[in-house]
């Protein structure tokens, strides 16, 4: 059954359905981390599902250009609908695609920033009794880590951005590919979801062909211990300026 969600961002509204994968606070948190992309961007977005990271971007960038890649038809068509209903067809479309394979349908070494929230789990590890779109967003079973950064490292421009939100127990592994493909760890930022809490996220910037230096944020606090927002989180979600 699908919904409209209102973004509260600039009238921006996104379709879901309930019944397969809604996005969730990782992807609002890897849009606002990648917000500083420079304007007139063009930007790839690998495994868009419904769009919301795209949307979001064209709500809080001056971006020129985004395409999301998403590989199952039903969620490219939802998305696809979001993008008219937003009226961003001018700066926003949808690839039906194998991440695997889009370097051979998009010109190599031509996107100025990329930006994916991957599937975080190997795949069959955890639980795996979900509908089909649940599955494909959690698990790496169409693409994995090193699929998405591998293409990455060939569509991105020298010195191009690369944005991403995965789990802190896969840093190692994620560090490793950046630097086999040539795109160096630049910023990290872990997000825990209380200040007493052990981070659950980690939001990485990295940038292609750059030098070695590394910045490690301050870790970003979802809640308080009233289960309210942090300052910091009712800003990134447009309630205070």
């Amino acid at each position: 059954m699908e919904r409209i969600d209102d973004l509260g961002l600039k009238g921006l509204k996104i379709i879901q359905n309930k019944e397969g994968f809604c996005f969730g606070i990782d992807s609002v948190l890897l849009s606002d981390f990648a917000k500083k992309i420079k304007p007139k961007a063009k930007v790839l977005d690998l495994g868009t599902g419904s769009g919301i990271i795209a949307t979001l971007l064209c709500g809080k960038t001056d971006l020129k250009e985004i395409i999301g890649v998403e590989v199952q038809k039903e969620v490219c068509e939802m998305a696809r609908r979001s993008i008219t209903l937003n009226k961003l067809e001018n700066r926003f479309s949808i690839l039906e695609a194998d991440i695997k394979q889009i370097d051979k349908i998009l010109p190599l070494a031509s996107f100025d920033a990329i930006v994916t929230n991957p599937p975080y789990k190997k795949e069959n590890t955890g639980i795996q009794n979900e509908a089909k779109t649940k599955l494909i967003a959690r698990h790496e079973i169409l693409c994995n880590l090193e699929d998405i950064i591998k293409v990455s490292g060939r569509l991105l421009k020298d010195k191009g951005e690369f944005y991403m939100v995965h789990r802190p127990e896969r840093l190692v592994d994620i560090i490793f590919l950046l630097r086999k493909y040539k795109i160096e760890p630049k910023v990290l930022r872990f997000v825990q979801g209380k200040e007493d809490r052990a981070p659950n996220l980690v939001l990485v910037k990295a940038v292609k062909n750059a030098g070695v230096f590394v910045e490690i944020k301050p870790p970003l606090i979802v809640y308080n211990n009233d289960d309210t927002y942090t300052e910091e989180m009712e800003q990134i979600h447009g309630k205070k300026e």
